[in-house]
């Protein structure tokens, strides 16, 4: 009988810390809001969310776009984030209402600030600078992390010298018109590259590794087999032989790379 009711204490101490740990996972908020703000003559609207349950300052995380614009991928992946404790920011790299619904339009969006890098790192600078001003936001501890043409705009921030603490890309574009120098980039960088990817050119992977050791950065460079472009985003399907699929195990592993990355880089949050 007292190994009985050991074994009955046991399972009611279990019980009653999974109902504590499903109370605290139910009060939990995220709240997400638009944010208007501005770059020299530009309106831009961005996406800002978090967990009004976590008190005070926290990490922040910018999540840039693909070539789509902020759509509802990528406020899910800032939901996603906020749900980790930080406050996440996806900047409106376009323009307010600039939403293109079709590859003609996303593609003529996209390259304007590809063929303008100056425009490209003052749209991606806005971003931090909103981020910088939410009341919640840790000023000290901030990252960036991008997916497709996203990645390629974090990744451009990141060589302009801005205080991020880390860089993370998904699937991004690699190639710059200006490369980093040596301290330019202050923070790590973590590449998360589908290694069948058409889209990047094994060049561009030499050069950017090329880049990152004249640069002197503190970077890692990860290649999951099987994966092409776009390997994060469910919303693609799964045939790879267009260049453009979904690779749930690669998202998994990306995503779980990226969380480690940014504990490591934000002091173990």
């Amino acid at each position: 009988m007292p190994a009985f009711k050991e074994v009955m204490m046991k399972s009611l101490i279990a019980v009653a810390a999974a109902l504590l740990l499903f109370s605290a996972n139910a009060q939990a908020k995220i709240v997400g809001e638009t944010i208007e703000y501005n770059a020299n003559d530009t309106v831009l609207e961005g996406y800002l969310v978090y967990d009004d349950e976590v008190s005070g300052p926290r990490p922040g995380v910018l999540v840039f776009h693909e070539w789509w614009g902020i759509n509802d991928y990528i406020k899910g992946r800032a939901d996603e984030l906020a749900r980790l404790g930080y406050v996440a920011f996806a900047p409106d790299m376009y323009g307010k209402g600039v939403r293109p619904t079709d590859p003609k339009a996303a593609g003529e969006a996209a390259g304007k600030l590809r063929a303008d890098n100056a425009l490209m790192r003052s749209r991606a600078m806005a971003g931090l600078e909103a981020l910088r001003e939410v009341e919640l936001a840790d000023t000290s501890r901030m990252a960036a992390i991008g997916y497709c043409f996203g990645g390629g705009a974090a990744l451009e921030l990141g060589r302009s010298g801005a205080p991020v603490a880390g860089t993370v890309t998904f699937h991004g574009s690699l190639a710059t018109k200006n490369p980093a120098r040596p301290n330019d980039i202050k923070g790590s960088v973590l590449v998360l590259h589908g290694a069948e990817d058409p889209h990047v050119k094994p060049e561009d992977v030499r050069a950017f590794k090329d880049e990152m050791r004249t640069a002197g950065a503190d970077w890692v460079f990860t290649s999951y087999g099987g994966a092409v472009h776009g390997f994060s985003n469910p919303n693609n399907d799964a045939d790879p032989s267009d260049g453009l699929a979904y690779n749930e195990k690669a998202d998994k592993r990306s995503w779980e790379a990226m969380k480690d990355f940014l504990k490591e880089v934000f002091g173990g949050r």
